[in-house]
């Protein structure tokens, strides 16, 4: 039973109207003033009341002292209540109202405490333990924190104690679960901060460090799962990629099982499509075809900025973007310059090259006019090129450019005199334009020019000078004697080694000695002609031999001739010997004969001889085979194989040979089927 003054601060009917005052509860409420027997208003006399609860803060008594003032305060008695029958009424009515207020009074619950006004030091236990119910229902970390507070201040000797200690180990679960909800939401350093909120004291705070080693392992895992799959990606490994990620669906942690797996699978499926795209744009870019590499950098372009591909494609837009460079340069250096501006135009910005192809377009601007070839042309080249500034890329280059321009100026002038110079024709008007024109050195830009000039006007002064010799030893060769081309070859032969006409002349000279050549051999070869018509083949080539090795114009005609000859001779000695060795009469001697008449040329006079000698000697191995095959039919078709095949008898031969064999080897006749006696059914 537990005794407690009610404050005056409590009053329940404090802010309330006196009409309103019937209506007021009579029930104590923890937090809330309240006072019993309030005099009407205006009344000096206070009521003193003491309220007693029990353990559970329930009212049992209250007593009421009544002060002598307040005693006074009554009205006096009316004059029907003097008498006995007044007596009696007021103590049926007192007794029966007195009951139905204690019957009202006992029937009507107290209200439950206002927890947030209550002042704590004062709470009892069961107010505080109903307070810290009410907080921890609302299932938040705060307000489950504020519960185990409520009442963990309690002393250990309370009475309650072992109802506080399974709250506190109810509540301290409930916060480690909801820490887990973060953990599994991924929030893992959130769950750690919430289940280290739980207080240190408490016997539920050794399952803290156990549950935070146990997420910190099941997180650690996750992310070596994850970083081993981002791995597998840069290798392009996707089929290892994806076996790796699905670890992470028997990871302990919904989030990593479900969002992160996801996300992992997302991006390994985008990766994959990625390489497409840029082995695409690489094949692309290598054909070295302006739109291709256009498509190719569009294609880099859309790989998105989370994939793992990103960088390499960011890489490549450059690269494919000098490759277009490049390709404008190639033209530029075959003077190309307007395919070389249309190309550098098409350089996208995203290649980050614009500041380059500025450059590059304003030096092709300026190198197409300094290939105009005149001063004025360089002039403005350089003008153009002076517009690049020390800060831009191709400074360099714009200076090595005006340099060159320049000297190239000075060059331009002494070609122009040089080439008026020439155009007059003369030799000495072309020994001046050589002098000017070797003033111009071989390092300066137009040495290269001036030298091609130099070569082509010393060639024409040389050919002046040269062509009287050529021209006379032309018209003394017209007589066609070995004396006039002689005296032909000895007039050419006066152009020197290196002089303009002197190829021309050698070529001359050459037909005027194979001329002479001719006219020298031919009757030797002709000699040699004679004696092969009269059959004396050897003597033929013995005289035509020294012609064959000599060199001269002739040799490769008598060369020819006594090839054909030697044929003759070799086809004619195969025929004897072919006649020879058949008269042996034998099948083995008749194949030798066969094989050393098809030796003789086709172009010999003999191949008719030997054809016809061929095929009888063909037909006699046949009969040989025929007559062997009444007795000896293996023998026989041995004989008859001999014959070749360029022998008219060949097929009947063949022929012959397949009756021999199946006489020899029959093939097996079909046996005669067998009948079973037939099975009598209905006697039948």
């Amino acid at each position: 039973m537990t005794e407690r003054d009610i404050p005056e601060s409590w009053h329940p009917t404090r802010g309330r109207k006196p009409d309103e005052m019937d209506g007021v509860s009579r029930s104590p409420q923890v937090g809330d003033t309240q006072a019993f027997g309030v005099p009407a208003p205006g009344s000096s006399n206070p009521v003193k009341q003491r309220i007693i609860y029990d353990s559970e803060g329930l009212l049992i008594d209250r007593e009421s002292k009544v002060t002598e003032d307040t005693k006074k305060s009554f009205v006096k008695l009316p004059r029907w209540m003097k008498g006995w029958v007044g007596w009696v009424l007021l103590l049926t009515l007192i007794p029966g109202g007195v009951g139905f207020l204690a019957m009202a009074m006992l029937l009507k619950l107290p209200t439950a405490p206002n927890c947030p006004s209550i002042f704590w030091p004062l709470a009892s236990a069961s107010v505080r333990i109903h307070c810290a119910q009410l907080a921890a229902s609302k299932q938040t970390v705060d307000d489950l924190l504020q519960a185990i507070a409520l009442i963990k201040q309690l002393p250990q000797d309370h009475p309650l104690h072992g109802e506080i200690e399974r709250f506190t180990e109810e509540w301290s679960k409930e916060i480690l679960r909801l820490a887990d909800q973060s953990f599994q939401a991924g929030n893992l350093e959130q769950a750690i901060a919430t289940a280290q909120k739980i207080p240190q004291d408490l016997s539920a705070y050794k399952l803290v460090d156990e549950q935070i080693a146990k997420w910190q392992t099941t997180w650690d895992k996750a992310e070596g799962i994850y970083t081993q799959a981002e791995e597998e990606l840069r290798q392009q490994r996707w089929q290892s990629a994806f076996m790796v990620a699905s670890k992470l669906l028997r990871v302990d942690n919904k989030y990593w099982a479900s969002a992160k797996y996801d996300e992992l699978n997302a991006i390994i499926t985008s990766s994959k499509e990625d390489v497409d795209k840029l082995d695409k744009a690489q094949r692309l870019a290598d054909s070295k075809v302006v739109d291709n590499l256009l498509e190719a950098i569009k294609l880099a372009a859309s790989v998105e900025p989370k994939s793992y591909l990103y960088r390499k494609a960011q890489e490549s837009i450059p690269a494919f973007g000098r490759k277009m460079l490049d390709l404008a340069q190639a033209k530029m250096d075959e003077r190309d310059a307007d395919t070389a501006l249309d190309i550098a135009r098409q350089i996208p910005e995203s290649t980050g090259l614009q500041t380059e192809v500025e450059d590059f377009m304003a030096l092709a601007d300026a190198q197409r006019n300094a290939w105009l070839g005149n001063i004025a042309g360089l002039e403005t080249a350089i003008t153009q090129a002076q517009q690049i500034n020390a800060s831009r890329p191709n400074y360099d280059k714009a200076q090595q450019l005006i340099s060159r321009w320049q000297l190239e100026i000075e060059d331009v002038a002494r070609l122009e005199k040089a080439q008026l110079l020439a155009n007059q024709g003369t030799i000495n008007d072309l020994v001046g334009a050589i002098a000017e024109a070797q003033m111009i050195p071989t390092s300066n830009p137009r040495g290269s020019e001036a030298r091609q000039n130099i070569n082509r006007w010393q060639s024409q002064v040389e050919t002046i000078e040269d062509r009287p010799y050529l021209e006379r030893a032309e018209q003394i060769a017209l007589l066609s004697d070995i004396n006039s081309l002689q005296a032909a070859i000895a007039e050419a032969s006066q152009i020197r080694q290196g002089r303009a006409l002197y190829p021309e002349a050698r070529r001359r000279i050459r037909t005027w000695v194979g001329r002479v050549q001719r006219i020298q051999d031919q009757p030797y070869l002709d000699q040699a002609r004679e004696f092969a018509a009269r059959g004396d083949l050897s003597a033929a080539i013995n005289a035509a031999q020294p012609i064959a090795s000599s060199g001269r114009a002739l040799s490769g005609e008598a060369q020819t001739i006594i090839d054909d000859w030697r044929s003759q001779i070799r086809a004619r000695e195969n025929w004897n010997r072919a006649r020879e060795v058949a008269a042996a009469g034998t099948s083995q001697a008749l194949v030798e004969a066969i094989r050393l008449a098809d030796q003789v040329s086709n172009r010999s006079l003999l191949r008719m001889d030997a054809n016809i000698a061929i095929d009888q000697w063909g037909q006699q191995i046949l009969d040989i085979a025929r007559s062997e095959g009444s007795s000896d039919m293996s023998k026989a078709i041995e004989t008859a194989r001999l014959i070749p095949r360029g022998s008219s008898a060949y097929r009947a031969a063949q022929e012959q040979i397949k009756i021999w064999q199946q006489f020899l080897n029959p093939a097996p006749q079909p046996q005669p089927e067998q009948f079973e006696p037939a099975t009598i059914i209905n006697g039948q």
